[in-house]
């Protein structure tokens, strides 16, 4: 029998800081992008509106791509 080896007490720590990590990135890069929306929306580059567009545009085609993937195809439920 083979025991699986649980993660030692250190490993907890070290994933616990990569953690930390990719949430001080993630804040940064949210803040980063903000700003750069609001000087082209201040430099009359976009519109808040054509964002908001975007945005939406983008989510929906998210939300297809993510139902198409999880629905499998019909040829693959046809009978041998």
């Amino acid at each position: 029998m083979i025991k699986s080896k649980s993660p030692s007490s250190w490993e907890h720590v070290q994933l616990a800081a990569k953690l930390a990590d990719l949430k001080d990135d993630h804040y940064h890069t949210i803040l980063t992008l903000g700003a750069m929306l609001e000087l082209l929306v201040e430099k009359g580059i976009l519109s808040k509106e054509e964002l908001a567009l975007k945005a939406e545009a983008l989510d929906s085609e998210l939300e297809s791509t993510i139902a198409a993937w999880r629905k499998p195809a019909a040829s693959e439920h046809r009978p041998l």
